[in-house]
């Protein structure tokens, strides 16, 4: 028995592999993305090498990222979904190895006395008797489809903790979003009711005028006119405000709740450098990429396994052990009993299932393979993307300072016109209302720019390293 195991031990690990190795695809990656900035005479680098704690120097806003990163309730899903992989992993891999089991069973059983052979007068006809041993089972894998199976059990358990980073840098890219947001919001509140008081100022100005004789009731009309919407604004205002520290709540774990604030939205200065690296680092950067490869590689993998059903599948069983009528005569040797049966099931007709399934196996790693191919130039087009977002928002944000800074002369000099009787109120309204707006798209222009090196930020693939 020990000569018979032996051998098909050799056997099942002389076994080959059938089916397809994995090979990363070749693709025509560029040379640069498209609007990177010109690489200085250093060596190129990337904005994602920096740490999440170094990319906007904000205490506040570094403590709920690692708030987040520790509660999170998506990334604690992500990280038990890579316990299952793990598991799942050591499932699969069992399959490769001998199973032994203990065995007892006991059997009782009586003939009958009405068959079609006589029974002698005399003769028993009952009988109970046990059997105590280890049974041994063990799939040979010759031609290598529970290796294929582990191999793609373990591709998967990679493309998990791929997955898992990528949550984080999603979640990174969230936070940081969320809490400008919640800032933007804060300034908009804050000239919203610095309006109002300029426009309660300017609506006493207007009734005193009124009550003398220099201005009518349409001036009246007019002034608050401004009044009502920068109130309107302000309650809208606090309305975003109101949710946006709800989702930084849910961000970081926890039950709807007021947030800390830190810098103003102004105050905090961006990175002085914008460096991208190379595009064919994104293929070892980017956690959702290299996910994406994993679920290749383990398509790839099941594609021989589905071959593998094509060749005979071998097994091998044994069972030793003792068969006695009492319990204590199964130590003795009479009682020992053995068996060795090695097996082998080849397919002849199975109405074209195997042939299907290895078709089936095909189409998945096809399809797995085009999802790899697009995950990669979606990376490229997000950061080219961001490039262009960061470059021509400043441009924006410059003009729109600049006309912030003329609309607050033009509501100085319209304001002295109509004190002075030159101008209706109309003019100083105008002015007024433009000068509101202009304010309100520079916040909004201030929080785009800083979102946009997020966004860089988050392509590039940094925050998780």
């Amino acid at each position: 028995m020990k000569r018979i195991i032996l051998a098909v031990s050799v056997l099942a690990l002389c076994g080959c592999t059938v089916g397809p190795n994995y090979k990363r695809p070749q693709l025509a990656l560029p040379g640069e993305f498209r609007g990177a900035p010109a690489a200085g005479p250093e060596p190129a680098g990337s904005i994602a090498d920096t740490k999440w704690q170094d990319l906007f120097p904000d205490p506040i806003l570094n403590q709920m990222v690692s708030t987040a990163l520790a509660h999170n309730f998506d990334l604690l899903i992500a990280a038990e979904r890579v316990q299952q992989a793990r598991s799942q992993l050591g499932i699969t891999r069992a399959n490769q190895y001998p199973f032994l089991d203990a065995q007892l069973n006991f059997t009782a059983e009586r003939s009958s006395t009405d068959s079609n052979f006589p029974v002698p007068a005399g003769t028993k006809l009952s009988a109970s008797y046990t059997t105590l041993g280890a049974a041994l089972s063990w799939e040979l894998d010759i031609w290598g489809r529970l290796r294929r199976l582990t191999e793609a059990s373990r591709a998967r358990y990679l493309a998990s903790e791929e997955g898992h980073r990528a949550v984080g840098v999603s979640l990174v890219s969230e936070v940081m979003e969320a809490y400008f947001q919640l800032l933007e919001q804060d300034l908009e509140l804050e000239i919203s009711r610095k309006t109002q008081g300029i426009a309660k100022d300017s609506l006493s100005l207007v009734e005193l005028r009124r009550q003398r004789g220099a201005a009518s009731g349409l001036d009246v009309r007019q002034a608050e006119q401004l009044l009502y919407t920068a109130g309107a604004q302000s309650a809208a205002a606090e309305h975003a405000i109101a949710e946006s520290e709800n989702l930084l709540s849910l961000l970081q774990g926890g039950a709807p709740a007021a947030q800390a604030r830190g810098r103003k939205l102004e105050e905090i200065s961006m990175p002085a450098r914008m460096p991208t690296g190379l595009p064919s680092s994104l293929l070892e950067r980017r956690p959702d990429i290299r996910e994406a490869e994993q679920n290749l590689v383990a398509a790839n993998a099941e594609i021989g396994a589905a071959r593998a059903l094509y060749f005979p599948q071998l097994s091998l069983s044994a069972f030793a052990g003792g068969q006695a009528r009492s319990l204590l005569e199964l130590a003795s040797g009479p009682a020992r009993v053995y068996s060795v049966a090695p097996g082998a099931v080849q397919s002849i007709f199975h109405a074209g299932q195997i042939r299907n399934q290895v078709r089936y196996s095909e189409a998945q790693q096809r399809e797995m393979l085009i999802t790899y191919q697009k995950s990669i130039y979606t990376a490229l087009r997000e950061v080219a993307d961001a490039l262009v977002s960061f470059d021509r928002l400043r441009e924006q944000r410059n003009q729109e300072e600049q006309l912030v800074r003329t609309l607050e002369e033009t509501v100085r000099l319209s304001d002295l016109r109509y004190r002075g009787g030159l101008d209706s109120y109309l003019q100083v309204l105008d002015a007024q209302r433009n000068l509101f707006s202009g304010q309100l798209v520079l916040a909004q222009l201030r929080l785009q720019e800083r979102v946009s090196v997020v966004q860089l930020y988050r392509a590039l693939g940094g925050g998780w390293s």
